[in-house]
């Protein structure tokens, strides 16, 4: 035992090595993407402030009617912004919308093409699966750290760990459908002269859709579970609160903050869903 202690692998060294060489070596990228990012969300959380809180309620319920033909979605869907307002954290919930939208889109954006990929390729997921295992199970402070360190303190840290922890249900959920396709389908559309792209886009696409929903969902309930640390490292949202309610021991703000992130995660299951 004191020969293995004695004699460690410097994991940690080599890890601090690599952050400060990204550090000294890749500030202009880094600072660029944070730029990119930090205005993406920016954006859409400007949108959602810029009209009066009743207006951009009514347009959310309006959204979650077009989507689901539901009337008592949409009612709920208003009822529970509506709630958020009186209860003086409106502010607070655009931004934890802005982080949740911006993180899904990317996740999608980037987790889609890979599920597909990896569908295709079966040594793709054979490479993959390790690495989405380390992303789904390595503690969340692990790399807030070094994505402090690159980043800065704000939104862009906390943006980029709810990516890190988000992506992995995307990519396997998309990957799960395609590679699910039925083979009389596809053996279907290579009768007919398909190429590879057509057989994708009309065939195994249209059949993967519920799953590659269902990891749209998946994306959105774990970026709203990274509401609170990402507020640890100064992303703004319904984190914040919380975050103060523990520090202060106040029960009734952190009740207060925690019930409007499940009215929000509620709110977006009941939209994303595959049947509402």
């Amino acid at each position: 035992m004191d020969f293995l202690t004695a004699y460690k692998i410097p994991v940690g060294p080599w890890a601090k090595t690599l952050v400060d060489w990204l550090t000294a070596n890749g500030g202009g990228v880094f600072d660029a993407i944070a730029a990119v990012l930090g205005g993406i969300v920016g954006w859409i959380v400007m949108a959602l402030q810029a009209p009066p809180p009743p207006v951009t309620v009514a347009l959310i319920a309006t959204l979650a009617f077009l989507l689901k033909r539901s009337i008592p979605l949409a009612l709920f869907v208003a009822a529970a912004l509506l709630f958020i307002v009186n209860q003086g954290f409106w502010k607070e919930t655009t931004q934890t919308l802005g982080l949740v939208v911006a993180s899904s889109v990317l996740c999608m954006g980037l987790g889609v093409p890979i599920g597909i990929l990896s569908a295709r390729r079966p040594w793709a997921m054979a490479a993959l699966r390790p690495v989405l295992d380390l992303m789904q199970t390595i503690p969340t402070f692990v790399y807030l750290i070094p994505a402090l360190v690159l980043f800065g303190l704000g939104m862009v840290p906390g943006l980029i760990a709810t990516v890190i922890f988000a992506l992995p249900a995307s990519i396997r959920l998309t990957a799960l459908g395609v590679a699910s396709t039925p083979k009389p389908l596809i053996e279907a559309a290579d009768s007919f002269g398909a190429t590879p792209l057509q057989r994708l886009v009309k065939v195994e696409l249209p059949h993967a859709m519920p799953q590659i929903l269902a990891g749209l969902t998946q994306t959105i309930m774990l970026s709203l579970s990274m509401v609170v640390i990402s507020a640890m490292v100064g992303a703004n949202g319904l984190g914040v609160p919380v975050v103060r309610a523990l520090n202060t021991v106040n029960i009734g703000m952190g009740f207060t903050a925690g019930l409007a992130i499940v009215l929000i995660a509620i709110m977006l299951d009941r939209m994303c869903r595959i049947r509402g």
